[in-house]
């Protein structure tokens, strides 16, 4: 294995009560013959390539869970928001019949309303967007991760501009993968602890990113580890 856009005051305190850890959110072990979807944006869909997430996942679990004759399908689509995974759920991910949904988004939610807000995803939007997703998913049978946003940038303490935004939409995540009771891959949490760790000399990028945002070979690396984590591997 890989070794503030303005809240109102009652969901902003919806959203600081869900800052919560993994352990409080549900196990998603994987189990025999899992079929796992990986939705999201443009990480996700580089991460179906070579040397991508995905396949890096996939090709350990054919390495040493081989047993278990798991079956990972990738469906992340460039430039996609909260919004957008909603309307292509049913084509892209249900009609796969999966048993188990990792759901990584919130990257553009967040950067595309940087200068615009109309053109990101407002948080009560997206909160109540990703959360209708988790239901139709659950109701299709399958289990659910929910992955936070993990980075704009990879300066340490705070430095990004885009830092207390996305750490708001890290903060609703947790909290719907709490009510939610879905598993969590909490991926905003595990980029800011290996940056504390891992970036002397506070780079903006080339750590775990070649762009600010789209994973290198390390990130790549560095979410499989995560995601395996979150399969109980």
């Amino acid at each position: 294995m890989f070794s503030p856009l303005r809240l109102s005051f009652g969901f902003m305190t919806a959203v600081v009560s869900g800052m919560t850890s993994q352990a409080q959110t549900a196990d998603v072990s994987l189990k025999a013959n899992d079929r796992i979807v990986f939705l999201g944006d443009s990480i996700t869909q580089a991460g179906a390539g070579p040397n991508g997430y995905v396949t890096l996942v996939r090709d350990e679990l054919q390495k040493n869970d081989k047993d278990l004759k798991v079956e990972v399908i990738g469906a992340g689509i460039s430039g996609n928001k909260v919004p957008d995974l909603e309307k292509r759920l049913d084509r892209d991910v249900l009609s796969k019949k999966p048993t188990v949904v990792v759901i990584y988004i919130g990257i553009n939610d967040v950067w595309h309303g940087e200068s615009d807000p109309a053109k990101g995803t407002l948080p009560e939007r997206f909160n109540s967007g990703l959360g209708g997703i988790v239901d139709k998913i659950q109701a299709s049978g399958a289990r659910v991760i929910l992955a936070t946003p993990s980075l704009i940038g990879e300066k340490k303490n705070g430095a990004n501009k885009m830092d207390a935004k996305l750490d708001q939409y890290a903060a609703i995540t947790r909290k719907l993968a709490k009510e939610k009771k879905t598993g969590l891959c909490d991926l905003r949490q595990a980029f800011l602890d290996h940056e504390a760790k891992n970036n002397p000399e506070n780079k903006d990028e080339g750590i775990l990113t070649s762009d600010r945002v789209h994973l290198n070979d390390a990130g790549n690396k560095f979410v499989a580890e995560q995601m395996l984590k979150a399969f109980g591997r």
